[in-house]
């Protein structure tokens, strides 16, 4: 069996693969554009692990949607204008992809994927000590509008189908499961399955561990190129800033970039349609409103995370490009939709703290790419997961490892396919 293994990209999904990678004895190094603390969506995110979130982001109903919210600069969703063949070659993909045979065709699968990774992070809370800030207290969708409640309670119903658990509430049931706040809705779904941790957290502990296991990192190494052979991939050229150029030798190779991914997969000659999927977060350090169960504004689609003493708010899509500014009506869409549901959040301590923004990797069917290319035999590419990149991160460290390993994958992935497009 070949030993060494190139991880490209050290988010979530890259750092959980080398740690499955190591497991099983291969030597890994991980291969990093940034530095140690990256401004990336595995860092700065809501911190949520949710097995609520099984419908996929093309969906039935998401298109029409997306169009309404584009008349208003403050919405959930935002495209940025601009000529791109790579954009509209994406939305074309999307706009197929939402359909209701999709949905019954994905949504079985990313339950069980959500569903293994919860209890993934269960253990690997227990073999880190704890120290990440793991909770299991669920989700809540929190429901400003009757319409709003309507259509989660249908989502809720979908649940129960697919031997999922949730239970639809009334105003004063969501209250008593929040006491002491205030909150302006009529109601909302408890999903009693989900998660939450700290990133950022999360994410360092995973560094020290991999490295006191002699995982090899290396940051601030831009991926050039590769040295292909007759059996596939045999080195990743690297730039760097400091450094001369070199190949850093591999027998496997897995491609975790994240909204990267795409970008560096063309150096392969592979098309891996991808767009990068902008959100922001701001954390209050010392919040008015101690939020105890993790939840998202429905209406407003902004995720509300308690970590400790902090409070962590976030949403919106935005769809740019790699355009590293930040919007600021983007984030005051944010802040209101925070003030709507919590009345007593003040103007003063949401325009306190510091933003952060972040690219998630959107795939056009909202589902991950994950498993070996067809064209590149010791190529695995593990990307895509939108939205639910820590969530599922634990289930795709797994699959990655069994994949490299030659083992039979713990679940089955065919859906999941690298060249499905």
């Amino acid at each position: 069996m070949s030993r060494r293994v190139v991880v490209i990209g050290a988010g979530v999904i890259g750092l959980m693969s080398a740690y499955h990678l190591r497991r099983r004895g291969f030597d890994v190094t991980v291969l990093e554009r940034e530095g140690p603390e990256r401004a990336t969506a595995s860092y700065g995110n809501a911190g949520m692990i949710v097995p609520s979130h099984f419908v996929p982001l093309a969906a039935p109903g998401v298109v029409a949607q997306g169009l309404r919210w584009m008349t208003d600069p403050k919405s959930p969703f935002y495209v940025k204008p601009r000529l791109s063949p790579d954009l509209l070659t994406w939305g074309w993909r999307f706009w197929r992809s939402g359909t209701a045979a999709h949905v019954a065709a994905s949504a079985p699968l990313l339950l069980r994927l959500n569903l293994a990774s919860r209890d993934e992070y269960v253990k690997l809370n227990d073999e880190l000590g704890g120290g990440i800030g793991f909770e299991r207290l669920g989700l809540t969708m929190l429901c400003a509008t009757e319409h709003g409640l309507e259509e989660e309670a249908k989502v809720a119903e979908l649940a129960h189908r697919l031997g999922g658990r949730a239970e639809v509430l009334d105003a004063a049931a969501v209250r008593a499961l929040e006491p002491g706040i205030e909150l302006n809705v009529v109601g909302g779904v408890h999903f009693p399955e989900d998660a939450h941790l700290d990133p950022g957290a999360l994410m360092r502990a995973m560094q020290a561990r991999l490295q006191a296991d002699g995982v090899e990192f290396r940051f601030g190494t831009r991926v050039t190129g590769f040295d292909v052979g007759p059996g596939g991939v045999r080195g990743v050229k690297v730039g760097s800033a400091t450094g001369a150029d070199e190949t850093v030798a591999g027998d496997e190779v897995v491609l975790a970039a994240g909204a990267w991914t795409g970008r560096t997969a063309r150096l392969l000659g592979l098309d891996l349609p991808m767009q990068p999927g902008k959100g922001y977060t701001i954390t209050l350090e010392s919040p008015s409103q101690r939020l105890r169960v993790p939840s998202i504004l429905t209406e407003a689609r902004v995720a509300v995370t308690r970590m400790g003493e902090r409070l962590r708010i976030g949403g919106t899509m935005e769809l740019g490009g790699f355009d590293d500014g930040a919007n600021a009506l983007r984030v005051q869409g944010i802040v209101e939709a925070a003030r709507r549901y919590f009345p007593r959040l003040t103007a003063a301590e949401l325009a306190e703290p510091p933003r952060w923004h972040g690219f998630r990797p959107l795939s056009p069917d909202g589902l991950p790419y994950l498993g070996r290319s067809r064209r590149v035999p010791n190529l695995t590419v593990a990307s895509g997961h939108g939205m639910m990149g820590l969530s599922l991160a634990p289930i795709t460290g797994k699959l990655v490892g069994e994949i490299v390993a030659g083992e039979q994958t713990s679940m089955p992935i065919e859906v999941l396919a690298v060249e499905r497009f």
